[in-house]
This record gives structure tokens, sequence and C-alpha cells, in this order.
């Protein structure tokens, strides 16, 4: 049974509980990683959730993102993320911030970092149903229209204000 650690509001670890009781409208809040991967051109490349997934199926939604295991490493979770979800190792990552994201269900403590990575991505077939780069204004026009998951909506707002407060 997976497992993730239980976190108060400023990451630290005070228990650990089950998947299943963290996504149960719980709201115990845990870790997950988020990678936004960018081109060389700018774009950036976004998954397409698997039709079969409990949460959020068929939307558009970050690049590479994932629950961090219990006793897992912010490191270890991004490295086995980016691995599992596009094929993406040895690679440069740069952590540009945290926030709390709360949902119908669940509360997460999102750590998001940026990748740029201009070779083929290898997706997980069981997880994702297609990846496809996007420019800005195509992510634009579609926001608020139900084409994106709310997380990446949510997403995208903290990296337009991060990218703002670092032009």
């Amino acid at each position: 049974m997976e497992r993730f650690d239980i976190l108060n509001d400023d990451g630290s670890v005070i228990g650990s509980e089950s998947r299943e009781n963290c996504h149960n409208g719980s709201f115990l809040l845990h870790g997950v990683v988020h990678v936004l991967v960018f081109r060389k051109n700018g774009n950036i490349i976004l998954q397409k959730r698997a039709s079969n997934k409990e949460i959020q199926p068929g939307k558009w939604d970050s690049s590479i993102g994932g629950h961090i295991s219990s006793g897992e490493t912010l490191d270890s979770a991004l490295a086995r993320e980016a691995e599992e979800e596009m094929g993406i190792a040895d690679a440069d990552f740069k952590q540009l911030y945290s926030y709390i994201m709360t949902s119908e269900i669940e509360r997460e403590l999102v750590t998001t970092f940026l990748c740029l990575w201009d070779k083929p991505v290898i997706y997980q077939e069981e997880e994702i149903d297609e990846v496809k780069e996007f420019n800005n204004e195509e992510i634009e026009a579609e926001l608020g229209s139900g084409f994106f998951t709310p997380n990446f909506e949510d997403e995208w707002h903290y990296y337009k204000e991060w990218k703002k407060s670092n032009a």
C-alpha cells in the first residue's frame, strides 16, 4: 500500500498515512513534486492524464507531477517521477517555488521545478494518454475552459508570478 508523509504547513513530517486516506477528503497535507518541462523554443510540454485516472482523467496537466512517498526525499521523488513519466534522466532541475494546493478531496504541498529538455520524451502510457507542446498563447486561450486540470491552472498562475518577479 502506497504511503505518504503527513506534513504541517511548514513542510515538517508529523506522521504517515495511506494514499487512500490522503485522497478521501481528510485534507491531510502531503508532498508532491511538479516539473515544468520547456523546450528551447519556449514551448512547454504538457501531459494528458490517462482516461482511467482517478483524479482529473483526460485533462491536460503539468509536464511531470507525482507524490513523494513516505520516507522519500524531494530529490529522489523528483528524479523518480521525471524518469517514470517522461523518460527524463540526467537533467538539470531548477527549484522555483512551493505552495499549498487544496482541491475538493486533498491538500498538497507542491514543490515546482523547471527543466529545459530538447531530447525526446518517452512517456508512461499507463498514466499518460499523450504529450504535446504548447505555447503561452495556446495555454492562455484554454484557461478556465476545463481543458486543463485545476492543478495545472494553479501551477500556471504561480509560474507566471515567479517569472514576473524573476525577470
